[in-house]
């Protein structure tokens, strides 16, 4: 048996842990400009990345918007926020969706992950990662209404944390 078919049966095993323990993801509270506040990563996701090989720094890059792809600018909604992996990550082979939340209250929008799924197969997994651009790359547009933000990219780095902040 290939060293990656062992890691994905061993993967479902720590998956099944960790469904038992979920907690709702994206449910934190928020501060005055209706940013996020910090949030930790759950244990068990943890466990998850460091099997998989998802480590804290580790990046690629992700079509924000499943929905927007390869537009030349796109619109974010405070919500739920499904995205497309570009490239792989850890053992995380692209393409695999992204599922997470947006907030868009302060300069820039915060997206952050809580889940992945490969499109060539397999269960959700429990992730923390996080979307983001250098120099200000990811800031809304004028043009962003309350509620929305309007950016110039559809695209962004994803990144691995053990932690929101």
């Amino acid at each position: 048996m290939s060293s990656r078919k062992c890691m994905f049966v061993g993967w479902m095993g720590l998956l099944g842990l960790s469904l038992g323990c979920a907690t709702v993801p994206g449910e934190v509270r928020l501060r005055a400009d209706g940013t996020p506040l910090s949030e930790k990563c759950p244990e068990k996701s943890q466990e998850v990345m460091k099997y998989l090989r998802l480590f804290v720094g580790e990046a690629a890059w992700v079509q924000l918007d499943a929905n927007q792809s390869r537009a030349d600018t796109i619109t974010l909604y405070d919500g739920p926020i499904e995205s497309v992996l570009d490239e792989d990550i850890g053992t995380l082979d692209a393409p695999a969706r992204l599922y997470g939340r947006v907030w868009t209250g302060g300069a820039q929008p915060v997206i952050r992950y809580y889940s992945a799924q490969s499109m060539k197969g397999g269960d959700i997994i429990p992730i923390c990662a996080v979307a983001r651009l250098g120099f200000g790359q990811l800031r809304k547009l004028p043009e962003s209404k309350p509620g929305t933000a309007v950016l110039a990219s559809p695209r962004a780095g994803v990144y691995i944390v053990n932690e929101f902040r």
